[in-house]
């Protein structure tokens, strides 16, 4: 059983900047693509970035040059930096992990708002 539990959410003001952390128990972390998704009110869940085990990445278009996603193998942690922050990016941001199966964390608020 994978269990991923977020992290670094909260009320920002426009402009600003969060890191986001993804804390995983699971025996082969690193053999795990980790990814970050967000879904709003009234919205449907949306990718925001990936991560493989290989180290190599991709990012939603919207968020292209204002995030950075990254892992650290050693902790199981995979990492979201959130710079630039905007009112629509407002949301609950999800951690996932992907192997065979896939699994959800239970996800973190972020808020921003002036």
């Amino acid at each position: 059983q994978v269990q991923l539990v977020e992290s670094g959410g909260g009320l920002v003001q426009p402009g600003g900047s969060l890191r986001l952390s993804c804390a995983a128990s699971v025996r082969l972390f690193s053999a795990y693509t980790m990814g970050w998704y967000r879904q709003a009110p009234g919205k449907q869940r949306e990718l925001v970035a990936t991560i493989t085990s290989g180290g190599s990445t991709n990012y939603a278009d919207s968020m292209k040059g204002r995030v950075t996603i990254s892992r650290d193998n050693a902790k199981k942690t995979v990492y979201l930096q959130m710079n630039n922050l905007q009112p629509e990016d407002t949301a609950v941001y999800y951690c996932n992990a992907f192997s065979l199966y896939m699994y959800w964390g239970q996800g973190t608020q972020v808020t921003v708002s002036s």
